[in-house]
């Protein structure tokens, strides 16, 4: 039982990333990562003052990025 403690922590390391994370990620600077979070382009989770990127938010944004290419595409 305690190794499915310790492996469901694991994995919820693996859902969150710390903002810096996600600049190399996304290869973006920590300014332009910020401002994805202010306009609502990034959806971010706040635990005490930690704040902290799901990985199904990076992945929307990717998407989202999709889209908008493909929309620029069509016109």
């Amino acid at each position: 039982m305690q190794q499915l403690n310790e492996q469901s922590a694991v994995d919820l390391d693996l859902m969150l990333y710390r903002i810096n994370d996600v600049e190399r990620l996304l290869s973006l600077s920590r300014r332009v990562i910020y401002e994805l979070i202010r306009s609502g382009r990034l959806r971010t989770v706040c635990e005490g003052r930690s704040r902290r990127v799901p990985a199904a938010a990076i992945r929307e944004y990717i998407a989202l990025l999709e889209k908008e290419a493909a929309d620029d595409q069509a016109a």
